[in-house]
């Protein structure tokens, strides 16, 4: 008999905007050799894509996902957004990577230690700040073979996320009280809290006071969604948030899991999100992202939504 926990072992996905969808896959599936694990729409705005990214099996705690706008204007990253989004690769990577990224002409900054480990940071077209990650051990984590990237240095998955607040101590209160993270290290401004995941469990914060607040658009991070076995997990976190005073809205049917959301302290769009039915509920693993893939709800609107939505080969 299996029993529920009622903490999150980890990120389950990370949700950000982008320009043209065309580019934004290229980048995501040809560069960084992620798989593109679902094809579907905004379910609030149908008329644009939503890309998920991810590893073969499109587990959580391996998706990126994107709302590409062709025209969107650039964010600004600042207080109260997700600062950057870092990839878990071999230790031994990052040279390999440092390559490619050269040969692809993406811009990226020196390698630098972070919390001990190896870190590189670079951006994306639209200007979104990433960062690959050399983790020890990482080489005997499953990796996605059909890419570009060889197995052996593929991206494993997320590292975690960094926040930019203006004070830590309440987003600190959230990611521990509601979601059982504990405090992991300290190195200046930065603090860093972990789950129990293989995968996506670090949210570190940087504390940064009267700095710029962030603005949303290309290159932005619209929100990060944290793991929950099931409902009865989700449910037991999303009262914990509600006891500290934070607004939860009520449960959304996403498809491949179902979502809660509330606006931590410090102004960062949180998600509580299902590992079920994940993403293989409505197409083979072996065929993930090979077709568009609509709600019920809008199945009758195909052909319109066909029609607008841009090409992306």
């Amino acid at each position: 008999m299996t029993t529920t926990s009622t903490t999150s072992a980890g990120l389950h996905h990370v949700t950000a905007i982008s320009g043209p969808a065309r580019r934004n896959l290229d980048f995501y599936t040809r560069v960084l050799g992620l798989r593109l694990v679902k094809k579907t729409v905004n379910f609030d705005d149908p008329g644009t894509y939503h890309l998920y990214y991810g590893d073969a099996d499109g587990a959580p705690g391996t998706i990126l996902t994107f709302f590409p706008w062709e025209h969107v204007a650039p964010g600004r990253v600042g207080v109260g957004q997700t600062e950057e989004t870092a990839f878990r690769v071999p230790e031994g990577s990052i040279g390999y990577w440092t390559h490619r990224l050269v040969a692809a002409g993406i811009a990226f900054e020196a390698p630098a230690k972070v919390f001990g480990e190896t870190v590189l940071p670079f951006r994306d077209p639209d200007g979104m700040r990433l960062a690959l990650v050399g983790v020890a051990g990482a080489d005997g984590e499953p990796a996605w073979a059909g890419s570009e990237v060889p197995a052996e240095h593929a991206v494993r998955g997320f590292h975690g996320v960094t926040l930019m607040l203006r004070q830590a101590a309440p987003t600190a209160r959230v990611l521990t009280e509601v979601f059982g993270f504990e405090e992991a290290g300290r190195e200046g401004a930065l603090t860093r809290y972990r789950g129990t995941a293989g995968l996506g469990a670090s949210v570190t914060l940087r504390e940064v006071g009267d700095f710029l607040p962030g603005r949303s658009g290309g290159g932005s991070v619209h929100h990060i969604a944290f793991r929950a076995d099931d409902d009865a997990g989700q449910a037991a976190m999303a009262e914990r948030a509600g006891a500290l005073g934070l607004q939860v809205t009520e449960q959304r049917d996403r498809n491949y899991f179902r979502s809660v959301y509330f606006r931590e302290p410090g102004g960062v769009l949180f998600e509580i999100a299902t590992d079920d039915p994940g993403f293989a509920a409505d197409e083979p693993a072996e065929a993930l992202g090979a077709d568009l893939k609509l709600p019920a709800f809008l199945e009758p609107h195909r052909a319109e939504i066909e029609r607008v939505l841009p090409a992306l080969a």
